[in-house]
């Protein structure tokens, strides 16, 4: 081995770029690469939030009455084609099995060890590249039309509040004093005062890549093929079909990461939940906050180039066009809140692949089977909070200090 690490992380994402960031401030020889520039995938139009509160997983009990709608509903939050459901069936059998009570307390347990903490990682990254501006600290805003509506969510509430979120309700005229441009359709808010977001996730992401090349790694555009092995090791991998050579690989190429483990015979049941964006430069109301809708499950949010409108999810791997009627739903789930917003101008919209497993928990830490392989994948709509914590936890597993940390809930063994 020589003298620094060699670590090749795949995938230029703000996972792997995080990861990439903490390996080379400690010490390691760092080579970054992706086919598209930093953060110029699914990095760049995730919703901002930073949500080091969200411990509930997306399968909650009960779950299982709701999925007659996901399949059928074609303006549901959760879009499955009809000609995906044979594809989509082992995926969500495998996450109503998630929704178990017990299970979801234990993903609940390991997604609060994974995320505490959360914006202190993020500002101790963009602190130190002197970009700590990125990160607003005005809270998150939930909508509900009135404490009945509100009650639906109170398992997955109570369980964010048992693992520390500070969360206040607010009737019609405390969310006024927050946003006063709400419709009078929402009567009540649940108010989250320590959950922050970014402004520019983009620049975000490029902001951690200078930071990563700063610290003397690299980064560049190729195309991962497959990774190297020898002697039941993987010693890196090929790139645009030359060889790599690394002491450490880290796997952070998103919902690409399955079809680069297959060949090791690892099956992960990933999924891309494809979500879409809408940019509105000019929107004629502007949020301090991200404000989100239960109703509409989307999150509208104040960025530097004006207000996003994230969310809904949809199924159809990486290879299905993008689906405008997604798009379109986005600007009506906005109507909702701010009828008054103005549309005209729009920036092209987005669609882009949430890497997802069915338990709600990513994949990390080293993979036991495989020595010199560690993964970072599968953050689902939580890549962006869950990205810096992320790289601190795998620069202490590969290169130590040794964490407290017990990464063994997100091992890829659980899927074995």
């Amino acid at each position: 081995m020589h003298p620094r690490p060699r670590v090749l992380v795949v995938g230029a994402g703000i996972v792997g770029l995080c990861t990439a960031w903490y390996l080379a401030r400690a010490g390691a020889e760092v080579t970054v690469v992706d086919r598209a520039g930093p953060g110029e995938g699914t990095s760049s139009g995730n919703a901002g939030a930073i949500s080091a509160g969200s411990v509930a997983p997306l399968a909650m009990p009960g779950v299982l009455r709701d999925v007659p709608k996901m399949l059928f509903d074609p303006k549901g939050a959760l879009h499955i084609p009809a000609r995906y459901w044979p594809t989509a069936f082992p995926w969500l059998w495998r996450f109503v099995l998630a929704a178990r009570p017990e299970r979801v307390q234990e993903i609940a347990q390991a997604l609060a060890v994974l995320l505490h903490g959360a914006e202190d990682r993020h500002l101790e990254i963009l602190e130190t590249e002197g970009a700590a501006d990125l990160i607003s600290h005005q809270g998150q805003l939930y909508l509900y039309r009135d404490r009945a509506h509100a009650a639906k969510d109170d398992a997955a509430w109570a369980l964010r509040r048992a693992h520390g979120l500070e969360m206040r309700v607010l009737d019609r005229g405390e969310v006024l004093e927050l946003e006063p441009e709400v419709s009078e359709a929402y009567g009540t808010g649940i108010f989250l005062p320590g959950q922050g977001h970014s402004v520019n996730p983009l620049r975000q992401a490029q902001v951690v890549a200078r930071g990563v090349e700063r610290l003397g790694g690299t980064i560049r555009r190729g195309t991962v093929t497959a990774l190297r092995t020898e002697n039941h090791r993987v010693t890196g991998a090929m790139i645009d079909g030359a060889p790599f050579e690394a002491d450490h690989t880290v796997l952070a190429a998103g919902a690409w990461s399955a079809a680069l483990l297959a060949p090791l015979g690892i099956k992960v049941p990933l999924e891309s939940q494809r979500g879409y964006h809408v940019m509105l430069p000019n929107p004629g109301v502007m949020p301090r906050r991200p404000i989100i809708p239960a109703d509409r499950k989307v999150f509208i949010t104040p960025m530097e180039e004006g207000l996003r409108v994230a969310g809904s999810v949809e199924f159809g791997g990486t290879e299905m066009p993008p689906t405008p009627e997604r798009s379109a739903l986005l600007l009506e789930d906005l109507a909702k809140v701010y009828p008054q917003a103005d549309t005209r101008e729009q920036r092209p919209h987005w669609m882009g692949h949430r890497p997802c497993l069915p338990d709600s928990l990513p994949v990390l830490g080293p993979v036991k089977a495989w020595p010199g392989l560690c993964c970072a994948f599968g953050h689902g709509h939580l890549g962006l909070t869950g990205s810096a914590p992320t790289g601190a936890l795998l620069a202490a597993a590969l290169l130590g200090p040794a964490s407290n940390t017990d990464l063994t809930p997100f091992g890829v063994e659980r899927f074995a």
